[in-house]
């Protein structure tokens, strides 16, 4: 996360002078349009399937064009985040340091360990009231409350509206380079900036490069790639020799649709395996439009329509991601009531059987401790001789995966920054069922995660549904699964006919990765209770 203050040491002074001030605000922008062709709004609106809608498009000459398309709902959200470096704190006590990305929108969220994209009309906040930097957006603040879910920088264009001042003026994507180089700064965090998209969605995510404090010598371009994302266009999919790559100083929106359901992840495709290794990886998932089917709708037949819009059908593609199941109709409805999500699932189903209560996304990753420690002080770093010693899940090792809220690292400046703000531990409310998105974002190693007391119902691999093209379930139940670098598994644990108290391990059988550089023991381990009750939200256990 971020650590909001005035960096005294003259850090963003440096870099601003190396970037050159003006060349700084002309650079840094954001993007989140309030509407567009496809959508009029950015709420998400119920999905009972395809629907004609029309929208009067005004030319750049004046004339006006009459556009008819088919909606399936969603809505626009927006997401910023920084390219930088910073530290983490590994479980037996060491900093380590990171190239990463960082949030630049969306703080009070991600403080909390919840994704930080928002819909635009929250993005899209002035950082200035009545001329004066917003007080939950202070920089110099103490003890920063995180109430802010906007984006960093954003301020009226006064140059737009004739330099009148900034009564009247328009947002229009216009920065103040001095507070997202006074946020953004020395703000890695490990694992990145959660994403998260509802199907159907328009997602512009803003990548800023604020450069690298720690290794001056270098002018890193980042980039963002959006691991197995089904029909990306090449020109936003972050391989730097076909699309586009951000130099220090310089932004650039990403453009994404949310086509398909699943767990994905996303990295930096500069250098790899470099900057992956370094700490650029991050989860990303896209909730089922299922979850938009209102009680008035069986989840049966939204899916039959969904099957009749060309744009989501499956047809007899063998990468189809939500088959018809077999057995026909149900009776099972949806859970949107008057706006509101009351029932959850991971994909589009038809059946309800991959429902669940409360979701934990789960990275998976490794540092090679003295990898990280060249790529502080000098380069090259050798590639040849990578062996992991630390062992993370969400940026932590046993027992930080269990400690509640945010951690925080102290950097070069002497100020604390939060660093890891998703802890691992898993909470199940009674009879209740837990998503986990587990990712492996490991450069060298296979990783192997055992739930030993409640079963593994693995219902989804590398963003797929695991049900074959006649609608048979192909779910399985197991107590274990191993994934190489690369892959991503979705898995419920079932707390039916558990009692409240009990307490069990998700851990690896894998000793030598049981462990924080040499000191026993730590790594790839975390508990899971069965609670009373669960808040959805907060993910709090109550007993």
């Amino acid at each position: 996360m971020v650590s909001r203050r005035i960096l005294g040491s003259g850090i963003t002074a440096l870099l601003l002078a190396a970037i050159g001030p003006a060349a700084v605000a002309q650079s840094f922008r954001v993007q989140c349009p309030s509407s567009t062709t496809l959508h009029a709004t950015d709420v998400s609106q119920p999905y009972n399937g395809p629907s004609a809608s029309a929208k009067t498009i005004t030319r750049s000459d004046g004339t006006q064009l009459q556009v008819t398309y088919v909606d399936n709902g969603g809505g626009i959200k927006c997401q910023q985040i920084s390219g930088g470096d910073g530290f983490a704190t590994m479980g037996d006590g060491t900093p380590t340091y990171l190239f990463g990305f960082g949030p630049l929108s969306g703080l009070a969220d991600q403080v909390n360990g919840l994704p930080g994209t928002q819909l635009a009309s929250v993005f899209n906040q002035s950082n200035l009231t009545g001329g004066v930097v917003r007080a939950d957006v202070a920089i110099g603040a103490p003890t920063p409350d995180y109430t802010f879910n906007g984006a960093i920088g954003l301020v009226p264009d006064v140059e737009a509206n004739n330099g009148s001042g900034t009564a009247g003026a328009p947002l229009d994507g216009h920065v103040d380079p001095r507070l997202i180089m006074d946020v953004g700064v020395m703000n890695a965090n490990m694992p990145a900036p959660l994403m998260a998209i509802d199907e159907d969605d328009e997602f512009f995510l803003t990548l800023t490069n604020v450069g690298q404090v720690m290794r001056p010598d270098l002018f890193e371009q980042h980039t963002v790639h959006f691991h197995g994302y089904p029909n990306a266009s090449a020109f936003y999919d972050g391989v730097p020799y076909a699309s586009i790559a951000i130099n220090v100083g310089g932004s650039f929106s990403y453009y994404y649709l949310a086509p398909d359901a699943g767990t994905y992840f996303w990295h930096c495709h500069i250098s790899p395996p470099e900057h992956p290794q370094m700490g650029m990886v991050g989860q990303l998932y896209v909730r089922p439009r299922q979850n938009r089917v209102p009680n008035t709708t069986t989840l049966y037949q939204a899916l039959v329509a969904q099957q009749g819009d060309l744009r989501t059908r499956c047809g007899s593609d063998f990468e189809c991601s939500s088959p018809l199941p077999a057995g026909g109709d149900n009776n099972i409805k949806g859970g949107f009531v008057d706006g509101v999500q009351t029932k959850r699932y991971t994909y589009n189903d038809g059946d309800g059987s991959t429902a669940y209560d409360v979701e934990y996304p789960i990275q998976i990753h490794g540092f090679d401790p003295n990898f990280h420690f060249v790529g502080m002080t000098f380069n090259p770093e050798s590639f040849t001789d990578l062996k992991d010693k630390y062992f993370l899940l969400n940026g932590r090792s046993y027992p930080d995966t269990v400690q509640p809220g945010t951690m925080q690292t102290q950097s070069t400046d002497g100020t604390m920054h939060s660093s890891q703000p998703m802890p691992t531990i898993i909470n199940i409310p009674v009879d209740g069922r837990a998503l986990l998105r587990i990712a492996d974002l490991d450069v060298t190693e296979y990783q192997t995660l055992a739930s030993l007391g409640i079963p593994m119902h693995v219902v989804g691999l590398n963003a797929r549904l695991l049900r074959d093209l006649a609608g048979n379930d192909l779910s399985y139940y197991t107590n274990s699964i191993t994934l190489a670098g690369g892959e991503s598994i979705d898995v419920i644990l079932d707390a039916t006919g558990y009692s409240a108290g009990q307490h069990f391990y998700l851990y690896t059988p894998n000793l030598d990765h049981l462990s924080n550089d040499a000191e026993n023991f730590g790594g790839l381990m975390t508990e899971v209770n069965v609670c009373h009750s669960v808040n959805p939200t907060t993910k709090a256990c109550s007993n």
